[in-house]
């Protein structure tokens, strides 16, 4: 692998469809919170801040920059053990195809595209 390989961008644009869902599911608390759910104004701030992180990430990724890629597979691993916890305990979460591709597939995409010792040398630099 080259040092002109495209693996770092296209780990980029999967982070930001990541944190879009994240901002998605953040903004879409907010209407409870004015409703009277206080905690879900908690939840939505911690869903944007997580948004805005994986943004920042994702920029790191594009500019080489030393730790966002291990950062990055640092969240990654977080997300698809806490979507994996959440397939396996039976508390009413759902288990169709959308929310098996955005919970399980991207995280393991992005993960996949930054592993290697190749991709490590890549942002050593």
């Amino acid at each position: 692998m080259s040092a002109n390989t495209s693996r770092p961008e296209a780990a980029f644009v999967l982070l930001l469809m990541q944190s879009t869902f994240w901002i998605a599911a953040g903004i879409s608390a907010f209407p409870f919170a004015i409703a009277g759910e206080v905690f879900m104004a908690i939840l939505g701030a911690a869903s944007l801040l997580l948004a805005s992180f994986g943004c920042l990430l994702a920029i790191g990724l594009v500019r080489r920059w030393r730790r966002s890629r291990r950062w990055a597979i640092a969240l990654e691993a977080v997300c698809l053990g806490g979507s994996i916890l959440l397939l396996a305990v039976p508390v009413g979460s759902n288990h169709g195809l959308v929310s098996l591709l955005v919970n399980v597939a991207l995280p393991l995409a992005v993960i996949w595209l930054l592993r290697g010792r190749k991709m490590r040398a890549l942002f050593a630099r």
